[in-house]
C-alpha cells in the first residue's frame, strides 16, 4: 500500500493504500496509543456474519466533513492503491473480504464481506473458489451478479489505463503477464477467472499465492457490471455496494457521498451507516484546516483531518481526545532513482541529507513519526532493528559545515561536482514549499545542483507516480504500508526489476541477483521467511542504497469535538470511517 501504496509527497507527509478496517465497541476517541506498534499478525474469522456489532452510544444523522490537505488522484477501484483512497472507498465499495477491528486495541481480523467465506484452496494451491453472498444489490437496486466480480478482475489487467492500481494479479494470476484486460484484443475472454454459477467465483493462479484472501480485500475486487464500465469516467458514477453512494465528484477538489438505500447491513459484518452523508474536501491548507478542526467552531466540530497534526500546533491542543492516535504498518522514505544516480553519489546524498532540520521544517512529531533505520517497519512480522552508519533517520547532514565541505570535496574527487538532484513538490502547499527550500539550500551547500519542479498539489501524485519522470529524487512510492502482515507485500513488490513496469518500484532497481534473492525467500514457508526478510532489507541498503529511510509513521489525526467513535485503523494508519457518527447530529 502506498502509506499502502503509501503515499504522497517526497517533501512532506505521505499517504498510501493498504487493506481495510471496521468497528469496535469503544465509542470514545482512541487517544492512548501513539506508538508505531509491534508486529501485526494474520487473524481471520471465516464464519463472520453481518450485521456489524453496534457501536455503543452511536447516533444517526448529520454529515461528517473531511478536510484533507492531500488529494487522492483517483476513486476508480481498479486504480486505487493509496491508503486514503482505499479507506474512503470502503464507504461505498464492498469487496470479497474485509477487515474487522476487534477489541480495545482494534486488532485487524480478516472476515468475509461479499463472499460467504475466505476462499477454498485446491490441493496444488493454484485454484481458489469463493462462494458469493446472494441478494446483494447496487445502489440503483439492480442485482450484483457473479460475472460482475469476474469482470472487475479482468478490468484490473488493463494496466496501461489503470497504471496506479495494485498488480499482484499480473504476477500471480494465470496468464497474468499475457492478458491485457477487457479492452484489449482478447476482450473479456480470460482463463484466470470463471463463474460456474451465479454464486461462485473461481480464480486460477500461475503460482501459489496463499495471501490471496487478503488481496481480495482491495477495492479492485468490488463487482463492476460490464455494461456500466465507462473506463476513465467510471469514478464519476460508480456502481456501489457499500453503505454510501457517490453523489458528486470533482477531481482534486471534492467528493460527496449520501446513503445507499439498497445497502443491506445484515450482509455486512464490518460497516455502519450512522451519518447521512460525507463531504470530503481536498487540497486544503494543512495548518489552516487542522486549526479549524481543533477549534471545532460550528460545523468544524463535525470535521476531521487525516494527516498527522503538525508539531507546531501541539500547544493549541486543549483536549487530548481530539487527537486520534494509533499504529500503522508504514515506513516513509526518501527515494533515489538508481538508474540516474550512481551508488557513490547516493552515499553522499545520504551523508548530506539534513534529517534533523528537515523533520523540524516538515512539522514531524518524534513520538508519532520516529526516525527509521530500516525499510521494513516494526509492524511487519520478522522485523529486526538494525542501523547502518549514518542511516538511522537522524543527523544534521549538510547543516554541519564540516559535513557539507566533506561531501563537496568527495563529489569533486568523483568528478561529480554540481551533480543535479531533481524532484517535484507541491507549489501551492506551504509545508512542501518550505521543506523543498530547506533541502535545496542544504544540498547546494554540499556541492549539489538542485532543480525543484513545482506542480499543483492536486496533481502531485500523477507526477511523482511516473516511474520514468524526468527527475531523479522522490518518485513514488515514497512510503509504503503493508498490504497484509507479511514482508511478501514489501520486498517483491518494491525492489524486483519488474516493479518498474508495474509502477511500484522504489529506487528503480534492475538487478537479477537481487531478484533471485527475493524469489528464494518468497518461495519458503511463511515461518521460514521471517528471519530472512531482515537480511534482504539490510542487503538492499548496504549494496544498493535506493532509499533513505526517514521515519515509521503512526497516527495522530485532528478530530472535531462532535465526532463519535474516531478510531485509528492499524492496517492503514487512518480513520476507520465506516463506524463514525456525530455525537449531536
Amino acid at each position: 500500500m502506498q502509506w499502502k501504496r503509501i503515499t504522497a509527497i517526497a517533501a512532506t507527509v505521505m499517504l498510501a493504500a493498504v487493506a481495510c478496517g471496521s468497528p469496535s465497541s469503544n465509542s470514545g476517541n482512541k487517544g492512548d496509543n501513539n506508538s508505531v506498534g509491534g508486529a501485526q499478525e494474520k487473524a481471520t474469522d471465516p464464519t463472520a456474519k453481518g450485521p456489524a456489532a453496534d457501536v455503543e452510544g452511536a447516533q444517526k444523522g448529520g454529515t461528517i466533513t473531511v478536510l484533507s490537505d492531500v488529494t487522492p488522484d483517483t476513486f476508480d477501484p481498479s486504480n486505487t492503491y493509496y491508503t486514503d483512497g482505499n479507506q474512503i472507498e470502503k464507504l461505498f465499495f464492498r469487496t470479497l473480504t474485509q477487515y474487522r477491528l476487534d477489541g480495545p486495541d482494534h486488532k485487524p481480523v480478516l472476515v468475509p464481506d461479499l463472499a460467504e467465506d475466505l476462499g477454498t484452496k485446491s490441493a496444488d494451491g493454484l485454484t481458489w473458489t469463493f462462494k458469493l453472498k446472494k441478494g446483494i444489490k447496487y445502489q440503483d437496486g439492480t442485482p450484483v451478479k457473479a460475472e460482475d466480480y469476474a469482470y472487475a478482475i479482468k478490468r484490473s489487467f488493463a494496466h496501461d489505463l489503470y497504471d496506479a492500481g495494485p498488480s499482484y494479479q499480473i504476477q500471480f494470476f494465470k496468464d497474468g503477464e499475457k492478458y491485457k484486460g477487457p479492452y484489449g484484443p482478447n476482450g473479456d475472454t480470460y482463463a484466470g477467472v470463471e463463474t460456474p454459477d451465479d454464486s461462485t467465483l473461481v480464480i486460477h493462479l500461475a503460482k501459489k499465492f496463499d495471501d490471496l484472501p487478503y488481496y481480495v480485500a482491495f477495492p479492485m475486487f468490488t463487482p463492476i457490471p460490464k455494461a456500466k464500465d465507462t473506463q476513465k469516467n467510471y469514478e464519476q458514477r460508480p456502481m456501489t455496494t457499500g453503505p454510501y453512494q457517490v453523489t458528486s465528484y470533482q477531481p482534486g477538489a471534492e467528493l460527496k457521498l449520501t446513503k445507499n438505500p439498497n445497502w443491506d447491513p445484515n450482509t455486512d459484518p464490518v460497516r455502519h451507516q450512522y451519518v447521512d452523508g460525507w463531504d470530503f474536501k481536498f487540497a486544503q491548507d494543512t495548518l489552516k484546516v487542522q486549526r479549524q478542526v481543533l477549534a471545532s467552531a460550528g460545523p468544524d466540530g463535525n470535521a476531521v483531518n487525516y494527516s498527522n497534526l503538525d508539531v507546531s500546533l501541539l500547544p493549541e491542543v486543549k483536549d487530548p481526545s481530539q487527537l486520534t492516535k494509533g499504529p500503522s504498518p508504514c515506513t516513509i522514505m526518501y527515494t533515489m532513482d538508481t538508474r540516474k544516480i550512481p551508488l557513490e553519489v547516493r552515499k553522499l546524498i545520504a551523508k548530506a541529507h539534513p534529517y534533523d532540520g528537515w523533520r523540524k521544517v516538515a512539522g514531524l512529531n518524534p513520538t508519532d513519526d520516529p526516525p527509521a533505520s530500516t525499510i521494513l517497519p516494526p509492524a511487519v512480522p520478522g522485523y529486526e532493528k538494525y542501523e547502518l552508519p549514518g542511516l538511522n533517520g537522524t543527523g544534521k547532514g549538510a547543516e554541519d559545515d564540516a559535513v557539507a565541505k566533506e561531501v563537496k570535496d568527495e563529489l569533486a574527487k568523483l568528478g561529480k561536482s554540481n551533480f543535479e538532484l531533481s524532484w517535484y513538490y507541491s507549489i501551492d502547499d506551504p509545508i512542501s514549499t518550505r521543506t523543498t527550500q530547506f533541502r535545496k539550500q542544504m544540498f547546494e551547500k554540499a556541492g549539489f545542483k538542485v532543480r525543484a519542479i513545482g506542480v499543483p498539489k492536486a496533481k502531485i501524485r500523477t507526477f511523482t507516480g511516473d516511474q520514468n519522470a524526468p527527475v531523479n529524487i522522490g518518485k513514488t512510492p515514497t512510503g509504503w504500508c503493508s498490504d497484509w502482515p507479511s514482508a511478501t507485500s514489501w520486498m517483491p513488490v518494491l525492489f524486483k526489476s519488474d516493479a518498474i513496469a508495474l509502477g511500484n518500484s522504489v529506487g528503480q532497481l534492475q538487478d537479477k541477483a537481487l531478484d533471485a534473492e527475493i524469489d528464494a525467500v518468497s518461495a519458503k514457508e511463511p515461518n521460514e521467511q521471517l528471519k530472512e526478510w531482515t537480511k534482504v532489507d539490510k542487503d538492499i541498503m548496504e549494496k544498493y542504497l535506493p532509499v533513505l529511510p526517514l521515519y515509521y509513521s503512526a497516527s495522530n489525526m485532528p478530530t472535531g469535538k462532535n465526532i463519535g467513535h474516531a478510531i485509528n485503523d492499524p492496517t492503514q494508519g487512518l480513520f476507520e470511517f465506516t463506524s463514525m457518527f456525530l455525537k449531536q447530529p
